[in-house]
């Protein structure tokens, strides 16, 4: 059956014991029409939430809304399941069906906000062209294990290999900082052990709902990410603003690299640089 998310903006006052109650009113009625709401993502402070749904059709599940309470969402999409367990994870609930933190308690609620990271290989098809392929493929095999320890030490989740990198999803833009981090500390401890093949990687990432301009699961973030990876010089770690303002307090630095056009964006985008090397 056909998976759906749907995204309500909630009115001035909306608390999320209403949501709650109108998420058990849709379970009251879901049954009529074939649909199963899963579960839900409070976002209070953009005053959004977020609705996970199995359905046989977007009508359907937007029935279930109409008969149980009358709030009708924004917006409903349909999305691939591997992509929402990829970006989403699989999340607790607590009693009502609120996402929330895992291990945080019923009133850790996930707000469904996520950061989405790439990692990009410096002149993979360089190195490919001058050490062979079996020996380029070994060091992209150095890679991925590099950024797949990394990912497991800061709670993050691969979403897909892209060939020459990885893309990866996070609750948390402080652990998706410290990720990249550790990416970087490690490929310089793997350089200078092997000097004759050293290996670069550019990261970039970038923080957002699961729904914005693009109608797609985390559309625009996605892109945003990509562009910024695309942008980092080797070895940069490069995040857009909100990862900056979301980190304060965190015990991370960041270097403000201004503003930077990026393809695919109409205007300008502020961009920091996270700083990795450590003080000798």
């Amino acid at each position: 059956m056909p998976l759906y998310i749907d995204i309500h903006n909630l009115p001035e006052g909306t608390t999320a014991e209403d949501v709650a109650k109108a998420h058990a009113k849709d379970m009251e009625t879901q049954r009529k029409y074939g649909v199963e709401y899963t579960k839900y993502w409070v976002n209070e402070s953009g005053r959004k939430v977020f609705c996970l749904a199995h359905a046989p059709s977007a009508e359907a599940a937007e029935q279930v809304h109409r008969e149980a309470h009358g709030l009708m969402p924004d917006k409903i999409i349909e999305i691939q399941p591997e992509l929402a367990e990829g970006f989403l994870g699989g999340v607790e609930t607590n009693p009502s069906g609120a996402a929330i933190f895992p291990g945080g308690g019923a009133d850790a609620r996930d707000p469904g906000i996520r950061t989405v990271l790439f990692t990009d290989v410096v002149n993979s098809t360089t190195l490919t062209q001058s050490l062979g392929d079996e020996a380029a493929l070994a060091l992209l095999g150095v890679h991925d294990t590099i950024v797949r320890d990394a990912l497991s030490a800061s709670g993050g989740r691969e979403v897909k290999h892209t060939g020459d990198g990885i893309m990866a999803s996070f609750v948390s833009p402080a652990g998706a900082v410290r990720c990249a981090i550790q990416i970087q500390r490690e490929l310089e401890k793997q350089a200078k052990a092997n000097p004759g093949r050293p290996l670069k990687v550019r990261v970039g990432a970038a923080a957002g709902e699961p729904v914005e301009q693009n109608n797609d699961l985390f559309g625009s973030t996605v892109q945003l990410a990509a562009r910024l990876c695309a942008h980092a010089q080797p070895e940069q770690i490069l995040v857009s603003n909100a990862i900056a303002e979301l980190c304060i307090g965190k015990g991370l630095s960041f270097e403000e690299v201004g503003e930077v056009a990026l393809k695919g964006f109409s205007s300008p985008v502020r961009a920091h640089a996270a700083a990795w090397r450590q003080a000798n």
